[in-house]
């Protein structure tokens, strides 16, 4: 008796093609509007903005970010490209602007975490973002290099412990091609990354299977 092996059509097995509900935690900003935009359309794309987008919050305060959450409700992925720094010379970078780094750009994306995981459906997936300056740094960067291996920190030990088969990774990017007219100065020798591939990075982590990862775009 012969058997007929069936086979399976690789779109089928496909999970990344699955609907999602994607909060994108400043959508307004470079980053942000380029994931936005990268989002395949069948997904409901949820803009989050400190001053515009489908929902407000200020991820510095725990209790914005708490009436967001209870505001969205049940999401299948949260994507974080928000977190303001300052930039100042080493031996004048005074207390409260390095804790300004820490508080707006690290704390901000932590408690996005440890307040979205009750939000968070299973299989869901977190994706915060850092970038290149712990790796590469620049002139007075520390503040912003500190907020960045806070977070390379938090999710590479955060990703040990996701449940319920949550995931939960980290992009970090060099300049931008769109942001090189405001910040190249700054940035002196280093070759601008497309927006195509920093889309990508956010798309391997919220439609991919890794947790746990830092991915890089230099």
């Amino acid at each position: 008796m012969s058997h007929a092996r069936k086979t399976t059509n690789l779109a089928e097995m496909n999970t990344s093609s699955r609907a999602q509900r994607i909060v994108v935690i400043g959508a307004e900003g470079h980053v942000g509007t380029t994931i936005c935009a990268a989002l395949p359309d069948h997904h409901d794309v949820i803009k989050v903005g400190r001053n515009s987008g489908d929902v407000n919050a200020d991820i510095s305060e725990r209790s914005s970010i708490d009436a967001m959450y209870k505001e969205i409700g049940k999401v299948d992925a949260v994507v974080l490209a928000a977190g303001a720094v300052h930039f100042c010379p080493l031996e004048q970078f005074p207390e409260d602007k390095f804790l300004f780094n820490l508080t707006h750009k690290a704390m901000g994306q932590i408690n996005c975490v440890l307040a979205g995981l009750n939000y968070l459906n299973d299989g869901g997936s977190f994706t915060l973002s850092s970038g290149i300056l712990d790796r590469d740094p620049i002139r007075m960067a520390s503040g912003a290099a500190a907020a960045n291996g806070a977070i390379g920190g938090f999710v590479k030990s955060a990703a040990i412990e996701m449940p319920r088969d949550t995931r939960i990774n980290v992009v970090s990017t060099g300049l931008q091609d769109i942001s090189v007219e405001r910040y190249g100065s700054v940035f002196p020798g280093h070759t601008p990354v497309s927006s195509e591939r920093v889309a990508n990075a956010y798309l391997k982590c919220v439609e991919g299977g890794i947790n746990g990862q830092l991915v890089t775009v230099d």
